[in-house]
């Protein structure tokens, strides 16, 4: 045997231990048999239910001229409008209306206490029975509401859900509100919380009114907090379609459609699930950049007081 064989051989085996250390990670014996034991059914459910159908979406959507068809459907081009006024109109109004609400949960009371948890409830409550509740709330003729304005002043009230795309897509987004501001309004009560008690002590000693403690002090210390949520919340509302599908179903005649609700249309009720997943792909060019600039903030700022 030469020289060379005998040397390859030796760097072969030196090498060995090596590669079954960083493929061990540093664990020995029953260490590694349980490590694989606990990550073998999260990577195959992974890959499962992440991965597959991720890949096979993009494979449906693949096709360029699914995307020539739908620039050229009016629904779509309806709808392109109501995502961007859906998104943009309830995160704005969700985001500042919880940073005004968790300013007044910081009042001590036991009444403020009770009130906090009947603010919650809607975020507590399953969305499927809520956003019913409220299509049925809103319906024209037998509806809540419309009962409420007759019988009290004696006026027809309008179909809300079934004659005017405006009064359909406000309510959609009011319920969207009503649903996720509470928790939104606890993530930021809980950043208010957090912060030194002594920093307002001093600003009143320094002749601070409210607003100026909240100009300088508040909303300074929540800044980061404030931009992560209304980033995750953009990214949460863009992808949403329980409060479309279930408060209006996309009417008075498809006015109403975002995005998410298109694409279920598409890929169920015309039975076209390659035309359903690409305007739901259509969503990528704001999506994507929202995911990158929340992963840079989470990555270079801590989110915390």
């Amino acid at each position: 045997m030469s020289t060379e064989t005998l040397e390859g051989a030796g760097l072969l085996v030196s090498r060995r231990p090596l590669m079954q250390r960083l493929w061990r990670g540093g664990l020995q014996g029953s260490e590694f048999t349980w490590a694989v034991a606990f990550t073998v059914p999260y990577i195959a459910l992974f890959l499962a239910f992440v991965a597959y159908p991720v890949a096979f979406g993009a494979w449906l959507g693949r096709e360029p001229s699914l995307y020539l068809e739908l620039a050229e459907d009016p629904i779509f081009q309806r709808t392109v409008v109501n995502t961007i006024l859906y998104v943009g109109i309830a995160v704005n109004l969700k985001m500042f209306g919880a940073l005004l609400l968790s300013g007044f949960f910081m009042r001590r009371g036991w009444w403020v206490k009770g009130l906090l948890l009947v603010y919650v409830l809607p975020w507590a409550l399953p969305a499927l029975p809520a956003f019913i509740s409220i299509h049925w709330m809103l319906n024209g003729e037998w509806g809540l509401l419309n009962n409420f304005l007759f019988n009290v002043f004696g006026m027809e009230g309008p179909g809300w859900l079934d004659t005017s795309r405006w009064l359909s897509l406000g309510a959609v987004i009011t319920s969207h509100i009503w649903k996720w501001m509470p928790f939104w309004t606890v993530i930021l009560l809980a950043g208010r919380m957090a912060i030194p008690q002594e920093l307002y002590e001093a600003a009143e000693v320094d002749g601070a009114t409210g607003l100026t403690r909240f100009t300088h002090v508040t909303f300074p210390l929540l800044a980061n907090l404030y931009l992560v949520c209304t980033l995750l919340s953009t990214i949460f509302t863009l992808g949403d379609f329980n409060s479309v599908y279930f408060v209006s179903g996309g009417g008075p005649a498809l006015s109403t459609h975002v995005l998410a609700t298109l694409g279920i249309r598409n890929a169920f009720e015309v039975a076209r699930p390659e035309l359903g997943v690409a305007a739901v792909l259509t969503a990528l060019p704001l999506m994507i950049p929202l995911v990158l600039i929340l992963m840079r903030k989470l990555r270079t700022t801590e989110v915390t007081l």
